[in-house]
């Protein structure tokens, strides 16, 4: 399979990388794609470089690991054409940085990140997914209590839904909640000033939720 991530921070490099331990061919898209490329083919000589544009257009699954403040513009630079009718496995969050930390949401309650990109992209097929985690534990759950942890899948396409559900267990994910349509990643999203209180208190992100009933 061949993946198009957009993202050159930690998440998509560790997104990037992942994928390619796994076996597919990976893009990892970025603004500056010149100046980056030098910079992360030092890293991973299997992962290409290229613009959002190229990542759009080379991967068949993409993934937006990009700052949510910056993530529709991001896709816009891809191109809608580029997009096409892919399916996206969004992990961005709504965080605003703008105060300080921590940081607030930009989008809350009545709507979320994952929406916004929807009503912009609207053959975009969105899956919310992996945004509640630390990017360690985004493609290695076993480390924490062995992978006895939960992640969610909130989304519009129920075959989008199944493609990112086969990436994660890819990555080793046991328990996989889906939550529903794409209106459901206003959950997971304001999950995260929780987690970030959460990280201050443990004194790492090297946690998660498992969902008992």
């Amino acid at each position: 399979m061949r993946y198009g991530v957009f993202g050159t921070g930690t998440v998509g490099l560790t997104i990037s990388n992942r994928l390619a331990e796994l076996g597919h061919e990976v893009m990892i898209g970025t603004r500056e794609s010149l100046k980056s490329g030098d910079r992360l083919k030092s890293k991973n000589e299997a992962v290409k470089v290229g613009t959002f544009a190229d990542a759009a257009a080379f991967g068949e699954v993409l993934s937006n690991a990009t700052n949510g403040a910056g993530s529709v513009e991001a896709l816009k630079r891809a191109g809608e054409a580029n997009l096409n009718s892919k399916v996206l496995l969004d992990i961005s969050n709504p965080l605003d940085f703008s105060k300080g930390m921590p940081p607030m949401l930009f989008a809350m309650n009545t709507d979320s990140l994952g929406e916004e990109i929807q009503r912009t992209f609207p053959n975009l097929k969105v899956v919310k997914s992996l945004n509640t985690v630390t990017a360690a534990i985004m493609v290695n759950p076993v480390d924490v209590a062995d992978g006895d942890q939960h992640v969610f899948v909130s989304g519009n396409d129920s075959g989008a839904k199944e493609t990112v559900t086969g990436i994660l267990k890819g990555f080793g994910w046991i328990h996989i909640l889906e939550l529903g349509d794409i209106t459901t990643a206003r959950g997971p999203e304001m999950y995260r000033p929780i987690w970030l209180r959460m990280w201050g208190a443990l004194g790492t992100g090297m946690s998660n939720i498992k969902i008992m009933k």
